[in-house]
């Protein structure tokens, strides 16, 4: 449980915009985007975040727009193929690979690009990133947020792959933790625009959540609501199922008049069937709805909840 205390946090009057709450065509998988389409429709959320990756729809402009038709689901935010599973997606330069996703989102009427710090080893990447982040902001409409990660710790997999965590135990020894990203996992450690805060990340990182989404201020534009005990591998639980203060970060947001994206980002491939997993995806948007509605949440908030562990997703 997470004491609201803890960060001083005023109750004032709700007030802001309604925040959209998407849903991430990650959080669908082993399904694919079409079925993200399917799931977003009929539970009855505002949009998707699209997932950019190996399966082919998820790269085509066109199947894509057939399926925002076809479901009367936008896409609102166009996530770069920047994870270590789609580094070759698009080609094998990230510097194309960001443009092209502002193209993208463009084509398909997303306002917003979600986009991972480099990796350390992507060196002409890194050392132009935050000069072409600006660029591509500066020529077109499209916000590029910046996420927050988390270190390898040598008592976890990054990415699955054993290889990364017995050199970290090597280096560093059991619980070493090293950066895989430049300047750090921290996006808040460069001067970008607009940023990610992923609740998830936050939680392997051992980051404090509230402080960090205080840091990023105006220009935290988009947010990934999911959960996490602190694990050593990235968990994305159902929101409330954590230890993350989920409730505290989502009533900051409308008491501060955010007018981003909420956006639904978990792991969904324990579920053994399709209506196990929509029943988790639904669970995820009911806590959306009632800790980013700004009356829902003041009411909420009033009874003292917080987001403290409620078992497994």
């Amino acid at each position: 449980m997470v004491d609201d205390s803890e960060y001083g946090q005023a109750r004032r009057p709700p007030r802001g915009p309604k925040i959209l709450i998407g849903l991430s065509t990650a959080s669908v998988y082993p399904e694919n985007t079409e079925a993200a389409f399917r799931y977003a429709a009929d539970l009855g959320y505002d949009g998707l975040e699209l997932m950019v990756w190996a399966e082919s729809v998820s790269q085509d402009i066109g199947a894509v727009t057939a399926l925002v038709r076809k479901y009367a689901i936008p896409v609102q935010a166009v996530h770069a193929p920047c994870l270590l599973i789609s580094q070759r997606v698009w080609g094998a330069d990230p510097v194309a690979k960001l443009e092209r996703s502002v193209r993208t989102a463009e084509a398909l009427g997303a306002s917003s690009v979600v986009v991972h710090p480099p990796f350390r080893w992507q060196r002409r990447y890194a050392d132009g990133f935050a000069d072409q982040v600006a660029d591509l902001e500066q020529r077109g409409g499209v916000i590029i947020a910046v996420e927050n990660m988390f270190p390898m710790r040598a008592d976890g997999f990054f990415g699955g792959k054993e290889r990364s965590a017995e050199r970290l135990r090597r280096r560093g020894g059991p619980g070493a933790a090293v950066s895989a990203f430049s300047p750090s996992y921290d996006p808040t450690d460069s001067d970008h625009a607009h940023y990610t805060l992923d609740l998830s990340h936050t939680a392997t990182a051992g980051t404090d959540a509230m402080k960090l989404a205080q840091r990023m201020g105006t220009g935290l534009a988009h947010l990934h609501l999911a959960d996490g005990r602190g694990a050593s591998m990235d968990e994305h639980l159902i929101p409330g199922h954590g230890a993350q203060p989920c409730v505290q970060v989502c009533r900051h947001l409308v008491d501060t008049g955010f007018d981003g994206q909420a956006v639904i980002e978990i792991n969904t491939q324990n579920a053994r069937t399709r209506g196990e997993r929509s029943s988790m995806l639904a669970q995820s948007l009911a806590f959306a709805r009632e800790h980013l509605e700004p009356g829902r949440a003041a009411s909420r908030s009033d009874r003292g909840h917080s987001g403290g562990d409620h078992g497994d997703s």
